[in-house]
């Protein structure tokens, strides 16, 4: 199994900074997070998360049920 032992634990820690540089890994740890969090929220509540709500959704179906009045 990979990873048994903390020195190939601190193994990979010190070759992830030597690629990444110490200020990205920060960052990418937290969008990492971030869509990791979104992720989960998705899988609760799939219809909560959608771009357009659903009066936006009906407004935008009014407006296209409507022709345009140009003469």
């Amino acid at each position: 199994m990979f990873l048994r032992e903390p020195s190939h634990l601190l193994l990979v820690i010190l070759v992830l900074i030597l690629l990444f540089g110490a200020k990205r890994l920060p960052d990418s740890a937290r969008a990492i997070g971030k869509s990791l969090r979104i992720f989960k929220g998705e899988l609760k509540d799939p219809n909560k998360g959608g771009e357009i709500s659903d009066s936006d959704s009906n407004n935008e179906s009014k407006k296209l049920d409507k022709p345009d009045q140009t003469d």
